[in-house]
């Protein structure tokens, strides 16, 4: 058997991670040990609940006004009496965060493989996002293993000179929807659920990014205010992050507002159910630009960039910037021509068919024979 570790520690990585976890459960040469970092707390339990994913350690770092700098330490150190005790065969870690990159570094200096899942997105600049680029690319530096989503992420990894043990697998976000996403759906939260839908058209917006904080984030609320005072048959919805700049400046432009219900953040099930039922969503977030287009759902990315580039080349997702005006302009334009909203909305979708867990899973037996 192959002992699997993985460490993650924010709902994001949780959301990707968990039906890898659940594939790893059902293959009988895998032996899956699961490590939370507590990086996020109460987001990340929610989606561990919902997968029915068995935790076996918890290192509960999470402290009140954690800096990049104690969540690193924190990691860092807490890492390694598990990685002692356990031992395993290769640690797996996630996407770009501050967990992703300390654990992967744990492992090095105990000499244990690491696989990275969601490898070679880039945007090329090393502080935007901030400090998602730099994670992402140190993590690939590394690990052995590189579970690249699209062909234009290992084609990143390769003008790196990361050539060996790349594999193009889709995104496992696409996997999580057949455990969240249900047909007669009905929402957990109590804010959700006051909301009369009926004849009307729902955005789904989330914008929280730190390079996003102040006057960029002014800008989107301000472009959002004018979106609802212009088309009176639309409802936005913003699961506003807990993060104080964020609520503050939601607040301020938006609270008033009949038609804005800025609402806690949802649990994974009730985010991707009322994904699927949007007419648009407004994101700066990167996994919805993954997850909506599997919902037929076109996305405005608020952002100057995206490390996403194939969903903006299929044509699921547009970025739009952080301008007022430019925000507004192609919001308007989706929500008043037909055709340009159909051509996003039927795009196929190029982060995958639902099936990367089985073969990541597939490909680990693999390497372990081979060892």
């Amino acid at each position: 058997m192959i002992k699997v570790m993985s460490v993650f520690g924010t709902r994001p990585e949780a959301i990707k991670m968990c039906p890898l976890v659940k594939q790893f459960e059902n293959e009988e040469e895998i032996e899956s040990i699961v490590c939370l970092t507590g990086q996020h707390r109460e987001m990340l339990q929610q989606v561990i609940d919902i997968f029915g994913t068995k935790v076996h350690y918890n290192l509960d770092i999470m402290q009140p006004r954690q800096t990049l700098t104690t969540i690193t330490t924190s990691v860092l150190e807490k890492m390694e009496s598990v990685l002692e005790k356990e031992k395993p065969d290769i640690v797996l870690v996630h996407g770009d965060t501050t967990t992703s990159f300390v654990a992967a570094l744990a492992a090095f200096y105990q000499k244990i493989p690491v696989g990275h899942v969601e490898a070679g997105l880039r945007t090329f600049d090393k502080f935007s996002p901030f400090p998602e680029e730099m994670n992402r690319c140190l993590t690939g530096r590394i690990a052995s293993l590189h579970f690249a989503p699209t062909e234009n992420n290992k084609t990143n990894l390769e003008n790196e000179n990361i050539k060996e043990e790349v594999y193009v697998t889709g995104n496992t976000v696409i996997d999580a929807f057949s455990t969240t996403v249900k047909k007669e759906y009905e929402y957990k939260d109590e804010d959700l659920k006051k909301i009369d839908f009926t004849g009307k058209r729902c955005i789904l917006m989330t914008a929280h990014r730190r390079e996003n904080l102040g006057e960029p984030l002014q800008n989107i609320c301000n472009a959002v205010k004018r979106i609802v005072m212009e088309y009176p048959d639309i409802e936005v919805v913003y699961p506003v992050h807990m993060n104080p700049a964020v609520r503050e400046t939601a607040q301020k432009i938006l609270g008033e507002l009949d038609r804005v219900h800025l609402i806690h953040p949802l649990d994974v099930e009730d985010m991707h159910n009322l994904m699927a039922r949007s007419f648009l969503v407004m994101t700066d977030s990167g996994g919805l630009q993954e997850e909506a287009p599997a919902c037929g759902v076109p996305v405005l990315v608020l952002r100057t960039e995206t490390e996403r580039p194939e969903a903006v080349e299929a044509g699921t997702v547009k970025v739009v910037g952080v301008e007022e005006d430019a925000i507004f302009e192609n919001a308007k334009t989706l929500l008043t021509n037909t055709e340009e909203y159909e051509k996003m909305a039927k795009a196929v979708n190029p982060y995958g068919d639902g099936y990367a867990s089985e073969r990541i899973a597939k490909i680990l037996i693999e390497w372990n024979q081979k060892k």
